[in-house]
């Protein structure tokens, strides 16, 4: 089989990391790094100009009625929640090379709304406690995160190496169970390579990365370390359609500190794979990408867990010659 080089497309390396249950251990079951974010394609170069990202993003998770957590400055036991998130990104690609590579730099933001319930509150922030159901939903806007990437094509063999940061401005309330923002900063780097071969139709991709996160000063926590490894594969089934299998694992490598952590170290993990359909489309004499992912979550420890769904609208703006 032969297919063109796909080059045009939603740079998915794009650090979601917005609140939601399903993202990480950390407080609130909130981490910088939504496992999923990287995709398909993740280390190919772009034509270079403006490109807009849309992704629908919804997930389901829960923990067990005899597993606790920390959420919104207070010990809770059990959670069902559900996310519905709209994230935008724009992304601009350099046609000149940046160290024999191709730079790019992207800016994401998500309104969205969460809703959450827990099946017991022990103890809250001004030392209270509640037993029964307690549900809480908000509707509102994460923080805006920024991305800047480089990538290197040698033949079938793409690498890359990343760098993003956040400005937390999101919907925010020590108070709530849930929230769209962090309410602290966080840096995470990483690197990845893809195996593209568009005589044979093979492509593969991982995206390996590491998050650093800084002190929530309103409750006192500090996130540990985190790793995260994206992974995906899939077959080309003619130029424009291609089909495969998508998966995450994510490890928390330190514990988490400091006042508000009243669990103690709560080291988080999870594993997810599922199934992804890509499509390849014309618009005006230019190239649109359109992707389906969904992932189910397995193996997880001290985290909400379920399935999330992805749908993706990549659309080129304009030239950047």
């Amino acid at each position: 089989m032969s297919i063109s080089n796909p080059v045009t497309k939603l740079i998915l390396g794009l650090s979601l990391g917005i609140t939601s249950w399903t993202a990480s251990a950390d407080e609130g079951g909130v981490g910088f790094w939504l496992p999923g974010s990287f995709g398909s394609f993740a280390a190919t170069p772009s034509d270079p100009g403006w490109t807009l990202g849309a992704t629908y993003y919804h997930s389901s998770a829960s923990l067990g009625a005899d597993e606790a957590s920390n959420r919104g400055g207070r010990v809770t036991v059990g959670v069902d929640a559900r996310a519905d998130l709209l994230f935008l990104a724009p992304t601009y690609t350099f046609a000149s090379p940046v160290a024999g590579g191709q730079a790019a730099i992207s800016l994401l933001a998500a309104p969205g709304r969460e809703r959450a319930s827990v099946q017991a509150t022990l103890s809250g922030p001004r030392g209270f406690a509640i037993s029964g159901n307690e549900k809480d939903s908000v509707t509102g806007f994460s923080d805006i995160f920024a991305q800047g990437t480089l990538r290197w094509n040698q033949g079938v063999h793409n690498y890359m190496v990343y760098a993003m940061s956040a400005l937390p401005v999101g919907s925010y309330n020590t108070n709530r169970l849930v929230n769209l923002g962090l309410n602290h900063w966080a840096i995470d780097a990483g690197g990845g390579y893809t195996y593209l071969d568009p005589k044979a139709g093979h492509e593969f991709s991982a995206v390996f990365g590491f998050t650093y996160n800084f002190e929530n000063h309103d409750t006192n926590y500090k996130n540990g370390v985190d790793s995260h490894l994206d992974w995906a594969a899939s077959q080309f089934l003619s130029e424009k359609v291609h089909v495969g299998l998508v998966g995450y694992f994510f490890q928390q490598l330190t514990g988490d500190s400091g006042a508000g952590a009243t669990l103690g170290g709560y080291k988080s993990r999870v594993a997810a794979i599922g199934p992804q359909l890509g499509y390849f489309f014309k618009v005006d004499e230019r190239k649109w990408y359109a992707n389906a992912k969904g992932y189910y979550e397995f193996s997880a420890q001290n985290r909400a867990a379920g399935w999330n769904i992805w749908l993706t609208l990549a659309i080129p703006l304009g030239s950047g010659k």
